[in-house]
């Protein structure tokens, strides 16, 4: 079964960026839980740390690696992946999972939560990809896997000008891992890509987004029956643990 299907991946790299709360905590559980080596990133490494913690009392077979990053500072991202080379070899699964909401609207919005969605949605995403592909071409890695989790945001505008922006910044995630399955092919390699869009899952995002309105933030989660952040790590051990001819977009 898919306890099976993932044991190729037992003892190897994979890097879970925005790792300490929500859907990037889950998702770094499970991949433990499977026997990888997850780097997990975030600014704030104390919940990874925590989190790292609990793996190892749980006795489950992998290790969780905190790392503290700044996924806006480029800088801070190659220095990452410079420290996973030196220390692990490489990044054999990304997971570009940090991304966040501002609630700015198109006609009256602040510049620098555009700015902000925009260096973590879709800039780090795009430099964590570039990464991780350098990473598996200089090693001969030929079976790595590149997930991006999206959101329904990506694929529909829905009438809330507090998301519009962030939408927009979910378009291009969805452009973005098109592209990258088209130029992984290209490049004749059996990389894969896939991304997951979700509706709402019930984490902190919303507290983030509202952040000056919590009852907003609790309405949202209460108004239907979410996503948990563990039905998204579901999501991700079944794309990584299907056969090499298969993948999942």
């Amino acid at each position: 079964g898919r306890a099976g299907a993932m044991e190729r991946w037992t003892g190897r790299v994979a890097l879970v960026t925005g790792a300490s709360v929500g859907i990037g905590a889950a998702v770094a559980r499970a991949l433990v839980q499977h026997g990888m080596k997850v780097v997990g990133c975030a600014r704030s490494v104390d919940k990874i740390e925590k989190l790292a913690a609990e793996c190892q009392s749980a006795g489950y077979p992998g290790t969780l690696i905190p790392y503290k990053c700044d996924l806006s500072n480029e800088e801070e991202i190659l220095s990452m992946f410079s420290a996973i080379k030196t220390l692990h070899q490489g990044v054999d699964v990304c997971i570009n999972n940090a991304g966040l909401a501002r609630p700015e609207p198109l006609l009256s919005g602040k510049t620098e939560g555009w700015r902000t969605m925009i260096d973590v949605n879709v800039m780090a995403v795009s430099i964590c990809t570039r990464e991780a592909y350098q990473s598996m071409k200089e090693r001969n890695i030929d079976d790595g896997h590149i997930i991006n989790i999206n959101s329904m945001n990506g694929h529909s505008v829905v009438p809330q000008s507090v998301v519009h922006f962030y939408s927009a910044t979910k378009y291009a995630v969805t452009a973005l891992t098109e592209g990258l399955r088209q130029e992984l092919r290209e490049a004749k390699t059996h990389i894969r890509a896939t991304c997951i869009s979700p509706g709402l899952v019930e984490t902190g995002f919303a507290f983030k987004l509202h952040d000056n309105d919590p009852e907003r933030a609790a309405a949202t989660y209460e108004s239907i029956r979410c996503l948990k952040a563990e039905d998204m790590a579901n999501a991700v051990i079944y794309v990584l643990s299907a056969p090499p001819h298969v993948q999942v977009g």
